[in-house]
C-alpha cells in the first residue's frame, strides 16, 4: 500500500497522495492538483502567495509578455500570466530548448548505450555520429565529447561579437580569427563549422552551435528530429499537450530543429519537465531519463570547470545566486524565460515571458488560440533614470525572480 506523508494527514483532505508519489495528468484530463488561494497555498505549500505577487510584478518588469507558475509539494500554488502570456500559448522559448537537447541526450544514452560505450565521455566528430562535419575544419574538433557540446566546453566561439570565452571563471578574450567565417552555409554546416577559440575543455563559451551539433547528433542516431524523438519519449509519457519547436527564423524555413533553442510548450507542460527533473527522471514508475544523468546536469560537472554550467543547466553549487539554495540549477532563454528545479524545497517554477516575436505562431506553426486584450502591445523595458539601471538583463531578470520565488517559503 502507498505510504501516506504525515503532512498529508494532519493538514490535507484524506488519503492526499504524497508529492513524491503524485504525478500530474494532462491538462485534458484535470492536470495539476493547486492551492487556489493563499490560505490553501500556505497549508499546502508553506508558501506566502502574497511575496509571489511581488516576484510576478517584478517579472512583469522583465518582458513584454508573459507569467510565473510555481509548484511546491505537488502543488500549483501560483499561476499568474501578462500580455500575451497563457497556459495554452506556445511561444519559442529559445535557449530553453538546450536543456531538452540535453535531456533527449540522457536518453539516448541509456536507449542506445551500444552506440555510445564511452557515454558522454564519446568523441562525437567522427564518421558515425556527424559525417556531414567531414573532411573537419580544425584536426582538433575530433577530441570534442559530447559532455563537451552540452556544457559549453567544446572550445567553439562563442555567440555574437565579442563575446568573451571564460578560463577558470576569469574572462578571457578570445584570439582573432585566422581566416574569415565561411558565408552561405546551411543549418548543420554553420554550427559544424564555428571555428575553436580553445582547446575542447579549455575554457567556457556560450555558443548556440553547441547544443544545435548535440541535436544533429540525436538525428543521425535516431533517425528523427530532436522534437519528435523528445515527443515519443518524453512529451506523451509525461502527458504534454500541443507544443512543437520552432521551424522558421522569421520568414526562412529551417530544415531542422535549431537545437540551440527554440522548444515550445504550454505552461504546465514546462511545469512538468522540471518536475520531471526533481524526481530524478522518474514518472510515475516509470524511469524517463535516467537518475545518473539528472545527477550529472543538475551537479558540477568534470567537462566544464570554467562556469557554472553543466550539461546545458546553470547550476548554483558556488552560491552565485546568493537568495537560493545551493542545490537549485535552471535553464534560462532568451526573452526572460526560465526554468527552475530546486530538490531541497521540493518546487518548480516556470517563468514564462517573451515578446511578440516569439509568439508569433509563424515561428512554429502552432496556432494560438487564446484571447488578448492588447495591453502590452506598447511595452518597453524600462529606460535608464537616475532611480533605476535600465532594462532587467536577461539572466540577472530569471536569477532575481528565483530568489524573490524562494523568500515567499513560509519557515
Amino acid at each position: 500500500m502507498r505510504a501516506i506523508c504525515l503532512s498529508a494527514l494532519l493538514l490535507l483532505p484524506a488519503l492526499a497522495p504524497c508529492a513524491q508519489d503524485y504525478f500530474p495528468p494532462p491538462d485534458a484530463k484535470g492536470g495539476w492538483r493547486e492551492a487556489k488561494d493563499p490560505a490553501a497555498a500556505r497549508k499546502a505549500a508553506a508558501i506566502d502567495t502574497h511575496r509571489l505577487d511581488q516576484a510576478f510584478e517584478y517579472a512583469q518588469r522583465s518582458s513584454q509578455h508573459g507569467g510565473l507558475l510555481v509548484v511546491r509539494h505537488g502543488y500549483l500554488v501560483f499561476e499568474r500570466y501578462y500580455g500575451k502570456g497563457n497556459r495554452n500559448a506556445n511561444p519559442t522559448m529559445a535557449s530553453v530548448g538546450k536543456a531538452f537537447v540535453s535531456v533527449a541526450c540522457g536518453i539516448l544514452l541509456d536507449e542506445r548505450k551500444a552506440d555510445f560505450p564511452d557515454g558522454l565521455d564519446q568523441k562525437v566528430f567522427t564518421q558515425k555520429y556527424l559525417p556531414q562535419a567531414f573532411p573537419l575544419d580544425d584536426p582538433a574538433k575530433a577530441d570534442i565529447r559530447l559532455g563537451h557540446l552540452l556544457s559549453m566546453a567544446a572550445g567553439l566561439r562563442g555567440d555574437g561579437n565579442g563575446n568573451p570565452g571564460f578560463v577558470n571563471g576569469i574572462p578571457n578574450p578570445m584570439p582573432p580569427l585566422a581566416k574569415p567565417l565561411e558565408t552561405g552555409l546551411d543549418q548543420d554546416m554553420t554550427a559544424l563549422r564555428i571555428p575553436l577559440w580553445t582547446v575542447p575543455g579549455g575554457g567556457y563559451s556560450y555558443a548556440s552551435g553547441s547544443p544545435h551539433i548535440a541535436s544533429i547528433v540525436v538525428r543521425n542516431i535516431t533517425g528523427k528530429e530532436v522534437r519528435d524523438y523528445l515527443d515519443e519519449k518524453l512529451g506523451q509519457p509525461l502527458g504534454f499537450g500541443t507544443w512543437g519547436w520552432q521551424n522558421h527564423n522569421g520568414a526562412t524555413a529551417l530544415p531542422h530543429n535549431p537545437g540551440g533553442g527554440g522548444v515550445a510548450v504550454h505552461s504546465t507542460d514546462a511545469l512538468r519537465f522540471g518536475y520531471l527533473l526533481l524526481h530524478k527522471g522518474d514518472w510515475a514508475g516509470k524511469q524517463i531519463v535516467s537518475s545518473g544523468y539528472v545527477d550529472k546536469l543538475s551537479h558540477p560537472s568534470p567537462y566544464q570547470k570554467h562556469a557554472p554550467y553543466s550539461l546545458s543547466f546553470e547550476q548554483n553549487a558556488d552560491g552565485h545566486v546568493a537568495g537560493a539554495p545551493k542545490d537549485a540549477y535552471f535553464k534560462s532563454g532568451g526573452g526572460g524565460f526560465g526554468i527552475y528545479v530546486i530538490p531541497s524545497l521540493d518546487m518548480v517554477i516556470y517563468k514564462m515571458a517573451g515578446n511578440d516575436t516569439q509568439y508569433d505562431p509563424a515561428a512554429t506553426g502552432l496556432k494560438q488560440d487564446y484571447p488578448y486584450d492588447g495591453s502590452r502591445d506598447k511595452w518597453k523595458p524600462e529606460p535608464h533614470t537616475q532611480f533605476s539601471d535600465g532594462p532587467i538583463g536577461v539572466d540577472d531578470g530569471v536569477r532575481r525572480v528565483l530568489e524573490m520565488v524562494v523568500a515567499a517559503i513560509i519557515p
